[in-house]
């Protein structure tokens, strides 16, 4: 019926020889963290509609236009 239980699907960390378990949960967090997982849950959590999704992409367009152009600019004078 099942062939294979070794399967696991999502995120695993092995412990490896004589590694701290502190360690060992730093290394699944990151791994987390990295693929994204969290995130999807969050925004899964609450409908948002599109009006907001779409004013919130906006917005972060926006801030990603003005960073540029920040970071073009030529410094300040100082004198």
């Amino acid at each position: 019926m099942y062939k294979n239980y070794n399967k696991t699907s999502g995120s695993t960390v092995v412990l490896k020889e004589g590694e701290d378990v502190n360690r060992a949960l730093r290394r699944f967090k990151k791994k987390v963290e990295e693929s994204g997982v969290l995130d999807a849950l969050r925004k899964k959590e609450s409908y948002e509609k599109p009006t907001t999704t779409r004013k919130r992409k906006k917005g972060a367009a926006r801030a990603r236009w003005l960073k540029k152009l920040r970071d073009q600019q030529l410094p300040k004078k100082n004198f």
